[in-house]
């Protein structure tokens, strides 16, 4: 948590760094093709970021705490105080982004957004399979929830499924124009996979 911590007073700090360099209105949306089609005040540009970082982050750590199956959550609490750290790092690294475009150095969105989701992607496919049997975090559906023999195969395979899905994510860095497909594909497709997979292990067991 004090990793977490950190980070979010860092992603406030190096807004208060940039406030005299970005523009009154500043770029803070792309289009799937790149190019910018949405603009914020700069309180707003500056500090929306990091003020969803922080809520963010207490519910994360709320989460342990308000679970009826906390016990399982110690078990892989290691594990998830990772995740969090993993996350504000992936929130950051695309503030920061968003920063340095708005004073000029404009690296291509459909370049850092792809690259940045299959780390997050690939980290969350490694961080599923030590998930225990709980009611906020990982594959949710009515069949894991109700057996841990089922939520354990679904959570292997999906281990499996997202970090592959990290994979086709950072290949659309060679495709910039369909990145959003890239991103977009393989998400609904995996959920949509984990589902009935998750469903067919527990009728199997039935």
């Amino acid at each position: 948590m004090k990793k977490a911590i950190f980070i979010i007073i860092l992603a406030f700090a190096v807004s208060l760094a940039f406030y005299p360099y970005v523009p009154d209105m500043m770029a803070t949306h792309w289009d799937a093709t790149g190019n910018v089609n949405g603009y914020m005040s700069r309180p707003w540009g500056l500090f929306m970021m990091p003020v969803m970082l922080a809520g963010l982050v207490l519910l994360f750590s709320a989460i342990p705490n308000i679970d009826p199956l906390k016990a399982n959550i110690k078990k892989f609490k290691k594990q998830y105080d990772t995740f969090i750290i993993v996350f504000s790092l992936f929130m950051l690294f695309i503030h920061i982004h968003v920063l340095l475009w708005n004073v000029g150095i404009m690296i291509s969105t459909n370049l850092i957004v792809p690259f940045a989701v299959s780390i997050l992607f690939f980290y969350l496919g490694m961080f599923l399979k030590d998930v225990k049997r709980n009611y906020f975090i990982g594959i949710r559906t009515p069949w894991t929830l109700a057996n841990d023999n089922v939520w354990n195969k679904t959570h292997m395979f999906g281990s499996k499924l997202f970090m592959i899905s990290g994979i086709v994510v950072l290949s659309g860095v060679f495709f910039r124009e369909y990145v959003i497909y890239f991103i977009m594909v393989p998400t609904l497709l995996s959920s949509l996979v984990l589902v009935v997979y998750s469903y067919f292990v527990w009728k199997k067991k039935s």
